[in-house]
């Protein structure tokens, strides 16, 4: 995944535009706080699903750590 819970959602939707629809369907506001700090644990998992969704990013086309 590209994306993770330690990023910010306005940090995301600057370097990924596309990404703004998904927050605004879960009401996230594009703040610099981190997403886990501003997102429930169980909402978490599956905006961070279709986040990487939405650019084209999976398990399969990133390693861990890089």
């Amino acid at each position: 995944m590209v994306i993770q819970s330690n990023m910010s959602p306005k940090s995301i939707v600057l370097v990924w535009e596309s990404t703004k629809e998904v927050f605004n369907k879960y009401n996230i506001q594009l703040t610099d706080k981190t997403l886990e700090s501003v997102v429930k644990e169980e909402i978490l998992i599956l905006l961070l699903a279709e986040l990487n969704e939405e650019v084209g990013s999976t398990s399969t086309t990133c390693i861990e750590g890089g």
